[in-house]
């Protein structure tokens, strides 16, 4: 115990100790891991690894976008596309599905497996995925095919 202007002042026990460095390890661990969980991106990769789709939300509308590393054959580009065509397609939640001019990919490791067989929903998309490929369309039947040999935009 010591004495700082006429006040018992008792320093802290090993046990209280502790148990803060503990609840402060629980405080970040929960504050690290709702930061990843808003900055992780939403959607799936095929069991291939050869699809990879994420879900955006673009001014309050839901977007799909998923891209095919590896085709048989590619689309001749657009000559108003200056980046890479052929891999990646989008579509809204009620509108068209298309390809897309992009010069990026919405492939990340991170993303989950969707198993064959599996049905993945989320913003008015189901994507269904099977060993012949992927199927994904909206709440308005429109929608895309893809696989190693054939893309079907519908």
């Amino acid at each position: 115990m010591t004495q700082q202007s006429g006040i018992n002042v008792q320093p802290p026990s090993w046990e209280l100790i502790m148990r803060l460095r503990y609840l402060t390890v629980l405080v970040l661990l929960a504050a690290t891991s709702t930061a990843y969980a808003q900055d992780r991106p939403t959607g799936f990769l095929t069991p291939s690894k050869n699809i990879a789709c994420q879900f955006f939300t673009d001014n309050g509308q839901g977007l799909l976008r998923c891209d095919i590393m590896n085709t048989d054959t590619r689309p001749h580009r657009p000559a108003d596309c200056e980046l890479d065509y052929g891999h990646a397609f989008e579509m809204s939640a009620k509108g068209n599905a298309g390809r897309i001019c992009a010069g990026d990919t919405v492939l990340d490791p991170s993303l989950p497996v969707l198993a064959y067989g599996e049905v993945w929903q989320r913003g008015g998309f189901t994507c269904r995925s099977e060993q012949t490929g992927l199927t994904c369309f909206n709440a308005m039947q429109r929608g895309f095919s893809l696989a190693r040999g054939k893309q079907e935009v519908f």
